[in-house]
């Protein structure tokens, strides 16, 4: 039997119920119709594009979005199915599907783990009900409860509750509250992130450098929420609630395994690590991004181009699934194993970047790696270089070093 390499496979479901105002993903409202064609046309192009993963084995599987627990129940299934038809799955791999509260059905929650889900994500992001409708979210935390009450009653056992922080209105203390309210319910895994105001939002005309509040995108009645919203917390604040989120969740027996993630021993998120780790990947659907044999692509993010694609005509193949074909040379992949590897606690591995490059990591990087271990940035234990305290927190510059 071949040696086969690893593979993770991405999936993305790019409808939502309403489309959140700081959210810059890939994701719109779908009709049903909409729906069941974009089903139909990813169905194929897993069919198509598993042809190129002979050599693979699958190790992990993410379904995002978006809202993946928007589609009915039997087309998910359809789609797990699918991927297990035409893709060799290891025996133990990671299936992980997002969900939104309101959205999960105990019908559907046991079609998903029937069809091989093992692990469940639900997107929370506040306990407090104010804070989710300055965030745009359509669920109140009560219907939070529920969904994920209906989630352990399903059987799942690996549950991960995303988090931000950071958001408008909210203080240190309604922060500190969400963390216990949401420890008090034991999920395996949390990931805790700061609010960015991203380019293109709603929120980045409310609260961007360059305020602009006639976006022609923006209706009169959405102008006068966006108006309406608190500010964001200060920066003092802001540093308090990063700070509470990492010792509280440690008090609670939560292992800070990356920089935004946290979880009970053994439940970190595999699939995450694999991508920081460098293990490739495939990524199926609308603007899906992936890194195979050296070479980094992504599929065109215009709905139309997708849904009236032939794969298997060359020339569509390629425009669609093949865009911004680029094959990385050893200065980009040593970047990446850098500063992808660097968001992990235990760091990056010495004898790995050997194994990966054929170099010794201090012939290549020895100055800078000197620099920051004098600066207090870096250490090198077990192995491993890796983030201080303090080079955590100032993580972006750190990594911003290795770039060759």
């Amino acid at each position: 039997m071949m040696n086969k390499k690893n593979l993770e496979v991405y999936v993305h479901i790019p409808f939502c119920a309403r489309k959140c105002a700081y959210c810059d993903f890939l994701s719109f409202p779908g009709n049903v119709q909409m729906q069941r064609d974009y089903t139909d046309k990813l169905l194929e192009e897993i069919e198509y594009q598993s042809a190129g993963a002979g050599d693979y084995q699958v190790v992990s599987v993410f379904i995002g979005g978006g809202t993946p627990s928007i589609l009915k129940a039997e087309d998910m299934v359809s789609l797990l199915t699918a991927i297990k038809t035409h893709f060799d799955i290891h025996p133990e791999a990671e299936i992980t599907l997002e969900a939104n509260p309101g959205t999960v059905t105990a019908e559907g929650l046991s079609l998903y783990r029937s069809a091989g889900v093992n692990r469940i994500s639900v997107g929370l992001q506040s306990a407090d009900d104010k804070e989710l409708r300055y965030l745009g979210r359509i669920h109140t935390y009560d219907e939070f409860l529920k969904s994920y009450q209906r989630v352990r009653m399903a059987g799942f056992d690996n549950v991960n509750v995303d988090l931000i922080s950071a958001i408008p209105g909210q203080t240190v203390e309604s922060w500190k509250n969400t963390l216990k309210k949401v420890t008090m319910l034991k999920p395996e895994h949390i990931s805790a992130y700061s609010l960015i105001v991203e380019e293109g939002t709603p929120f980045y005309d409310r609260y961007g450098k360059h305020v602009e509040m006639e976006s022609p995108a923006m209706t009169a009645e959405e102008r006068r929420h966006l108006m309406a919203l608190p500010d964001l917390p200060d920066e003092d604040s802001e540093r308090e609630m990063y700070y509470l989120t990492r010792d509280f969740l440690k008090e609670q027996g939560y292992n800070r395994y990356e920089i935004s993630n946290y979880s009970k021993k053994g439940y970190e998120c595999r699939h995450n690590i694999g991508y920081w780790t460098g293990i490739e990947y495939l990524g199926l659907g609308l603007g899906a991004s992936s890194y195979m044999n050296g070479c980094r692509f992504h599929n065109t993010a215009d709905l139309n181009d997708y849904r009236s694609a032939h794969f298997h005509q060359e020339e569509d193949f390629n425009r669609v699934l093949r865009q911004e074909f680029e094959r990385l040379g050893i200065d980009e992949k040593m970047e990446e194993y850098m500063f992808l590897g660097l968001r992990l606690t235990r760091g990056v591995s010495a004898h790995g970047f050997v194994s990966n490059f054929g170099q010794n990591i201090r012939n290549v990087y020895g100055h800078i790696l000197e620099g920051l271990e004098r600066d207090g940035l870096m250490e090198f234990k077990d192995g491993y270089y890796r983030l201080t305290t303090r080079g955590i927190d100032l993580s972006n510059y750190v990594m911003s070093q290795f770039l060759l």
